[in-house]
């Protein structure tokens, strides 16, 4: 049986990047897509290939690969913590000082499969992802000098039966079947004796509230540890002091959740949300109705029309530009600069504003649109353009920036977003025929 729809990110997204979008079919799942959020609106720049993708969909595996804790070691010399990670058995290693090391064995789970995400190319990462980049830099600005996202980042892990709850732990499993967490690492020995711990740069996790619905309203930003304990986030990114236990919340993925590995952020969509959202053939037919409405510069009067799909890096001679601080569209024109130094700040010559003159895209990553509503507001200042309730519900989503920031992006592209609301309702000027 063909489930229905899935969609990519930031991430860009696990559309797990900030965020990415994407509808798909599938034969099995507790709802799985990740989408990368950001950056990568709708493919990433160089076409998805194998595991490096702007999406990506969870399927049941025709045999379960997932892994439960067993046996606790309590190691005194480092031979004898090589010798136990040596054999063939998933671990995790505690290093606690030179001359102690929890070794935790994990056996196999046969009602689990796990997938694992990462910026490592090695086999055990089901879904890589690399750095976003800002929409608004361009690749000579924004070379990533050194990536902040862990090589082995997380781990999802999804139940073979109903109702198919997919959970999220911190850190995966390296070639060896190990994880290991170093004398500096962030660890401890919960309460009830078993060990615990947080990867360096942490793996966050937002569930929004309300479900990813027109009435979904942000949540409140989470760390998720190595065994799955829900925590409030650390005074700085990598502090060695973890935050507060979180009793009442879980590490189970719902329809929405953002997943943020410090470099990329990436959207969780289930089966069951992707039923009720838009679908790529939805968002063209809404492009082609905008077009067919024949809308106008109403300076020019010369007929606007949004570029293909397929065309969305490419700014063609009847693309709609906007003045992104009243909403006006417009044609492309070469005047109303108000300064030589600010270049992309134009005076609207309906109504006299001042602010930023861009062309518009369509946001073409279905699975970011919390409805089905025509493409009426757009991004400052970047110009993804979406509907109204998917424009007003990302611009209030503060997005981790770096290692200690929060921000608003676009999801489309990662810009950090600016002005009252982050976003303007466009004005378009209909034929005058």
């Amino acid at each position: 049986m063909e489930v229905a729809k899935a969609f990519s990110g930031f991430e860009h997204f696990l559309s797990l990047e900030l965020p990415t979008t994407f509808w798909w079919k599938r034969t099995w799942l507790c709802g799985s897509s990740l989408s990368w959020t950001e950056r990568y609106n709708g493919a990433l720049p160089n076409g998805d290939r194998g595991r490096r993708k702007s999406r990506f969909a969870l399927y049941k595996r025709p045999k379960a690969n997932g892994v439960k804790p067993s046996t606790v070691h309590v190691i005194s010399t480092p031979q004898a913590s090589k010798a136990i990670s040596c054999k063939g058995q998933h671990s995790i290693s505690y290093t606690l000082s030179r001359n102690q090391t929890v070794v935790v064995e994990y056996t196999h789970d046969k009602d689990t499969d796990m997938f694992q995400v990462g910026r490592s190319t090695e086999s055990p990462i089901d879904f890589v992802v690399t750095d976003t980049i800002s929409g608004s830099q361009n690749n000579d600005e924004a070379q990533i000098t050194q990536s902040t996202i862990s090589r082995f980042a997380c781990r999802i892990v999804c139940d073979r039966n109903e109702p198919y709850t997919a959970r999220i732990f911190a850190a995966g499993f390296d070639s060896s079947k190990n994880i290991f967490l170093g004398e500096k690492a962030a660890k401890w020995k919960n309460p009830d004796g078993h060990m615990d711990g947080l990867t360096t740069n942490g793996v966050l996790v937002m569930h929004p509230r309300g479900g990813f619905t027109e009435e979904s309203q942000p949540g409140v930003w989470r760390e998720i540890s190595v065994c799955g304990d829900v925590y409030t986030l650390r005074e700085t990114r990598s502090a060695q002091q973890r935050g507060k236990l979180v009793e009442s919340e879980t590490n189970v993925l719902q329809d929405g959740s953002l997943i943020d590995l410090c470099g990329a952020t990436l959207l969780w969509r289930t089966a069951d949300g992707l039923f009720h959202t838009p679908t790529q053939k939805h968002i063209e037919a809404l492009r082609q109705e905008i077009n067919a409405a024949r809308p106008q510069c109403p300076v020019g009067l010369n007929t606007l029309a949004f570029p293909s799909i397929n065309r969305k890096e490419v700014v063609e001679e009847k693309q709609p530009w906007a003045y992104l601080s009243c909403g006006h569209v417009h044609g492309y024109h070469n005047w109303g600069h108000r300064s030589d130094t600010e270049a992309n700040e134009r005076e609207c010559p309906m109504c006299r504003t001042v602010g930023p003159y861009v062309p518009l895209w369509l946001g073409c990553e279905a699975g970011f649109y919390v409805d089905a509503g025509p493409p009426t507001h757009a991004f400052a200042p970047c110009g993804h353009v979406c509907s109204e309730k998917s424009a007003k519900y990302w611009a209030q989503i503060p997005l981790p920036h770096g290692t200690h920031a929060f921000h608003a992006a676009c999801p489309f592209c990662a810009t950090q977003l600016v002005g009252e609301q982050n976003c303007i309702k466009l004005i378009f000027q209909g034929p005058v025929d």
